[in-house]
């Protein structure tokens, strides 16, 4: 059985003080979730004032992006040796954010992951498709490209170790949810590649989350087909109401 694992990514909102207040609320919710991994990725700022508040919690902190070195001349980043010593335990990699606006591609993503592997972070890979690439019948091609390139030199021992995220470009931040049945086909075809690329035991091991509107009255559904495994949770996750009705999913 492999472990549901919410994610809730608060992206660039909230001040110290505001993610202080939201996490002291989600802390409240999540105790006592002995079956399923609760993860926040805060703002960069705000990682240690989070991981201060969830010390005596089981829920654990995220970065919302990590750079390949542990030191070094590249301003604006956060290295993974910075993220471990705030408390952070995982980092998403390759959001479609960073894929669109900064114009990271699979090589650069590759990268990261490489190097939150090495210094022992969890990544969380996250990959999808555009509206335009869906209506094109391009969209596993599309993730194949994503997955091989991405998982590039991740060998099986530590694929066991990464997580991977399927988050549709038209679904993020539009309201537009892919149905259950179209999110499932796509958690389908991610494992069966992962076989092919690695063997069908790792496949079966590595946990599959779905990302794009995930909400309090989709969780449910969403979380009952057989190869999603978790959410990444963007909008949802920035109140305490809707993400603990999330966590708490059925």
């Amino acid at each position: 059985m492999r472990r549901p694992l919410l994610v809730g990514n608060w992206k660039m909102h909230t001040t110290i003080l505001e993610a202080y207040l939201l996490v002291s609320e989600i802390g409240k919710c999540a105790a006592g979730l002995d079956d399923r991994d609760v993860l926040l990725a805060p703002p960069q700022i705000a990682l240690h004032e989070v991981a201060r508040v969830l010390q005596n919690s089981d829920v654990s902190i995220a970065s919302q992006n990590v750079c390949w070195k542990g030191e070094g001349a590249f301003t604006g980043e956060i290295s993974p040796t910075m993220v471990k010593a705030a408390g952070g335990v995982a980092a998403i990699i390759g959001h479609s954010e960073r894929r669109q606006i900064f114009h990271e591609d699979n090589e650069m993503i590759n990268k990261r992951v490489l190097g939150a592997l090495k210094y022992d972070l969890m990544p969380i890979l996250c990959i999808g498709e555009t509206l335009e690439e869906r209506e094109s019948d391009k969209t596993f091609s599309v993730l194949e490209d994503q997955i091989r390139q991405g998982l590039a030199g991740v060998t099986a021992e530590n694929m066991e170790k990464t997580v991977v995220a399927y988050e549709p470009v038209w679904a993020i931040g539009t309201g537009k949810t892919a149905t259950k049945e179209q999110a499932q086909e796509v958690h389908a075809f991610i494992r069966k590649l992962l076989a092919e690329m690695y063997e069908k035991d790792i496949a079966e091991s590595v946990r599959i989350l779905y990302g794009g509107s995930v909400k309090p009255d989709n969780v449910d559904e969403l979380m009952a087909q057989t190869d999603i495994d978790g959410a990444l949770v963007g909008g949802a996750a920035l109140k305490a109401d809707s993400f603990c009705r999330i966590i708490n999913f059925i």
